[in-house]
């Protein structure tokens, strides 16, 4: 027989500490039902004191696997695990690149195995044809829109600024750390559960202090805008400069725009310039769906069809930047704007500033316009009424024009 060393100190009425061997050991409960944690694990015991009955049992087996960590067995030519469910709904990412061609991910961006991808296309081709449909029409409308750039123009009439609220929340107190009833009777425990939660909330503590300023720094700009926009763009040329450079900044412009603006010797007029992108910086193709494959198709547009969207887009930002002088600047009652794009000068080979039109219009000529009603207008026409210089064919091919200034 081995030989055995176990010697029992008691700490408090149910509360032994052991040692041994084989190391220190904690036993907690009556004679009869207790828990002992030691070197080997924790084990519960139970028993009929005076009988010689007893039953005792680990706790926590250690190196035992859970079914959900058992490695399941590689599916598919390239030894990928699949992921697909037996049965049920399927979340999948349908990625497609300018080819149209497919890239099937799970939500976390992960490819699919190819033998998964085959099994999801005979189990859900109606499914993923609904979700390309999707992408398709999302395609085709971001094109669209590059011609109804003007129907979101705020009528002149519009006034004042309304606050926005602080979108981040605040940040959560920590919960409370809680303790097991044997870790209460275990002072080293108990005071590092306790220090632990110190430390989360004054983290927590950190992290509110810093919200509370930068909420406290946004509501103090969003009300000093409000008293901008309500009152200072009537007489103060840094408060009209600063409440349309916000106004402009906010527009969710389709495609790149520069827009240099400068007030006269009185706040009465403005000159604005815009830097337009070029012909090739428009998208070349619609979308559609193959009656069999998987995948989109993208369909040629023709180059008068390209003309005509970009003539389209050009004249709605003209427009855009007009709404948002009339509507933002009160004071002002005539506005000049220009717009050019960078072209090479076959005489030097370097680039030049080609100006496509050049607008004059006064906020009486503006206010005739049924902003009710901007779906059924026509920017490149609209334009005509005012004082206009603009040397374009039919088809939208623009020449040189020398542009109006503020003198």
């Amino acid at each position: 027989m081995a030989f055995r060393f176990q010697r029992r100190i008691r700490l408090a009425p149910g509360v032994r500490l052991n040692l041994s061997k084989r190391g220190l050991g904690l036993s907690v409960g009556p004679r009869g039902a207790s828990v002992s944690i030691g070197p080997s694990g924790a084990h519960a015991h139970a028993g009929i004191p005076g009988t010689g009955l007893a039953y005792r049992t680990k706790l926590n087996r250690r190196g035992a696997r859970s079914p959900s960590s058992a490695a399941s067995p590689a599916s598919g030519p390239d030894n990928t695990t699949s992921r697909l469910p037996e049965s049920g709904h399927i979340d999948l990412r349908l990625a497609v690149d300018d080819k149209g061609n497919v890239d099937y991910q799970w939500p976390d961006g992960q490819p699919l195995s190819s033998e998964d991808v085959r099994e999801v296309k005979r189990q859900g081709e109606e499914m993923i044809r609904e979700r390309l449909q999707v992408i398709c029409d999302q395609r085709n409308a971001a094109v669209d829109v590059l011609g109804q750039l003007h129907w979101s123009t705020p009528c002149p009439d519009t006034r004042g600024y309304t606050p926005q609220s602080f979108a981040a929340p605040a940040p959560s107190p920590p919960a409370p750390l809680r303790m097991k009833w044997w870790q209460r009777l275990w002072p080293a425990t108990r005071k590092r559960l306790e220090a632990e939660q110190g430390r989360r909330q004054q983290a927590f503590d950190s992290a509110y202090r810093r919200w509370e300023k930068r909420k406290s720094d946004f509501d103090a700009a969003e009300s000093a805008r409000q008293q901008r926009e309500e009152s200072g763009v009537y007489t103060d040329m840094d408060a009209m400069q600063q409440a349309l450079r916000e106004r402009l900044e906010e527009i969710d412009w389709p495609r790149e725009t520069q827009i240099d603006f400068d007030l006269g010797s009185n706040e009465r007029t403005i000159a604005v310039d815009i830097d337009l992108p070029n012909e090739d910086e428009m998208p070349g193709h619609y979308w559609q769906m193959p009656a069999k494959a998987l995948k989109l198709t993208p369909r040629q547009l023709s180059a008068t069809r390209q003309r005509k969207l970009y003539r389209d887009y050009v004249h709605g930002v003209a427009f855009r930047v007009i709404g948002a002088i009339f509507s933002r600047l009160p004071s002002v009652e005539e506005a000049r704007v220009s717009g050019y794009r960078q072209v090479i000068d076959p005489a030097t080979g370097g680039e030049l500033d080609q100006y496509l039109y050049s607008i004059q219009v006064t906020r009486e000529q503006w206010c005739r316009i049924h902003f009710d009603q901007l779906e059924q207008v026509d920017p490149v026409a609209a334009v005509v009424a005012f004082s206009l210089r603009r040397d374009m064919t039919k088809t939208g091919i623009f020449r040189d024009i020398q542009p109006f200034s503020l003198d």
